[in-house]
């Protein structure tokens, strides 16, 4: 009789399929039908006991009691399920996001109603006349200002002196109407009003506070608006094919191999994960530039820009340069006439109505300062907690969605079996996954939605640096010429370094292109702003000349 090698033994029996535990009974397949019933597939076809698993594409080929097309509806159903766990994550930060935008945003219209209600009901007892029949004018100075704060493509600086240049028109002829003023003569007293100052230092104080104030207030309204909607848009994102096949193995074969009580180990859920979201988690390092600059935004809105105050107080600063006027008429019409000329008399009767109510102008700011100091404390909470949401996230998908084991379990499963799972965690980041043995990851093609979205983080981020310093930008779709002109980096000065001027800006608003493909930078506007289209041709036609030159 032939006897055979110990170790040949051995191996036949380490090759044998193996079973959820032991015993050569085949085990039952109640719980796996439970399960696949629960998720509303039809139990017709799927087996009563283990068979094997010779037909499995996905799960390993051990015994199963997964036939072909169960394994297929469970890949199908795991997609679906991990992209609701990631729209479902998406959707509690969108919410925080969201919640901080109305708040302050309803506590900034609040603020400004508050004081357009004032001017309303203040100024037609104090100025008669002088207020009744230039209410269109105040209208459309808060008018102009609601419309820049949400984001209107009008330049600021241009609508309060617009304002200033009107109601300097129409107050100088109620208070001298026993003269014929005509549109020639109110020109050249416009042309003179820097220098004779009919309102005094108020325009120019105002002009210099109130766009702070609002450059500050809109961008920050902004970011959170434009955070909330890329982390729409990125939980949004389809799952690859390998992914899909990697999140199947992990969450429903241990269920198909009879280990529906065994748990994922923890690493193993984490190199999947991460595979999965190697391109979400690229959006880490603008997505912390973003929450720092809000952070950096919120700190001015509520210190040196001072935005309760000088929003509270616009109604009471046009009363103080309308005082000033009336208490310097008549220095200021010598003024007017000296270098203008004298205006023809009128015909028409003088009116006294500029006589009456004349005085000290007293009245109360609208203000909030504690209203906005809670609010800005509760944002910057939320904003340092959501820092590192795109790194964290698989970690926390794994413990509190896939509900993976402890990291110390030793009897979880690994992807192949009940045991421990050996390979390293992978770092974080496309570039990370190269080596990933759970996700095959083409780290050579990233996803251009996200990329996309990165560009946004960008241009957003720059935005609230300018509003830093006082700066303005403004952005508009030019996709078609991507010559857009721009400053500062892509975090603010307070976030990557004090590298720009502290003075407000009193100049045109930037412009900044926003692309609509991943690729294409923003010229000035970042140190870390993606090749242009020319370096990128010219590089393809490096490479591509030495192939000719061999053939």
């Amino acid at each position: 009789m032939r006897v055979f090698p110990w170790g040949f033994w051995l191996l036949c029996v380490a090759s044998a399929p193996a079973r959820g535990d032991s015993g050569s009974k085949a085990r039952s397949c109640a719980e796996v039908r439970q399960l696949y019933g629960a998720k509303g597939f039809s139990l017709s076809g799927v087996p009563q006991a283990e068979i094997s698993g010779e037909h499995l594409r996905i799960c390993p080929q051990g015994y199963t009691c997964c036939t072909s097309e169960m394994e297929e509806n469970f890949a199908n159903k795991s997609r679906s399920e991990f992209e609701a766990m990631m729209k479902e994550a998406g959707r509690s930060v969108q919410a925080t996001l969201t919640a901080q935008h109305r708040s302050f945003d309803s506590y900034f219209q609040d603020l400004l109603n508050k004081s357009e209600k004032a001017l309303y009901d203040a100024f037609p007892s104090m100025y008669g006349e002088l207020y009744t029949q230039n209410m269109k004018v105040f209208k459309d100075l808060y008018s102009e200002l609601r419309r820049y704060y949400r984001s209107s493509n009008i330049n600021l600086e241009e609508a309060l002196n617009e304002f200033w240049t009107r109601l300097l028109e129409r107050l100088f002829k109620l208070l001298n109407p026993q003269y014929h003023i005509t549109d020639e003569y109110l020109d050249c007293m416009v042309k003179h009003a820097e220098q004779h100052k009919p309102f005094g230092e108020v325009p120019r104080d105002l002009k210099v506070k109130a766009t702070r104030a609002f450059i500050a207030a809109r961008s920050y309204a902004q970011g959170f608006l434009v955070g909330s909607d890329v982390v729409k848009k990125v939980s949004q994102v389809s799952l690859s094919h390998e992914c899909t096949r990697a999140i199947m193995k992990l969450m429903y074969c241990p269920h198909c191999r009879g280990m529906s009580s065994v748990r994922p180990c923890n690493n193993y859920c984490l190199n999947v994960v991460k595979g999965c979201l190697a391109n979400q988690a690229d959006l880490n390092t603008e997505w912390k530039y973003l929450m720092d600059s809000l952070i950096v935004v919120a700190d001015r809105i509520d210190g040196p820009y001072n935005v309760d105050t000088v929003i509270g107080t616009i109604h009471m600063r046009i009363a103080e340069a309308i005082s000033n006027l009336q208490e310097n008429k008549d220095s200021i019409t010598a003024k007017v006439f000296q270098g203008c000329g004298n205006p023809k008399i009128s015909t028409k009767g003088s009116s006294s109505e500029d006589k009456k109510r004349r005085g000290k102008v007293t009245l109360e700011p609208k203000s909030s300062a504690q209203a906005l100091e809670m609010l800005v404390l509760d944002a910057k909470g939320n904003l340092t907690a959501l820092k590192t949401y795109w790194i964290t996230l698989p970690g926390s998908l794994c413990s509190k969605k896939v509900m993976a084991s402890s990291v110390s379990d030793d009897k979880c499963w690994n992807g192949m079996t009940k045991g421990s799972y050996l390979p390293e965690v992978m770092g974080d980041g496309l570039a990370n996954q190269i080596n990933n043995p759970e996700v095959e990851v083409d780290i050579t093609k990233p996803d251009m939605t996200i990329r996309q979205q990165i560009m946004q983080l960008k241009i957003m981020t720059n935005r609230l640096g300018n509003a830093n310093i006082g700066n303005d930008v403004d952005f508009q779709d030019t996709s078609d010429d991507m010559s857009g002109s721009g400053s500062g980096d892509s975090c603010p000065d307070d976030v990557c370094g004090k590298r720009l001027s502290k003075s407000p800006s009193t100049r045109q608003p930037e412009t900044h292109a926003i692309p609509k493909q991943s690729g294409h930078g923003v010229h000035g506007a970042s140190s870390r702003s993606l090749p242009s289209a020319s370096l990128l041709l010219l590089l393809s036609v490096a490479v591509v000349a030495p192939q000719h030159l061999w053939r």
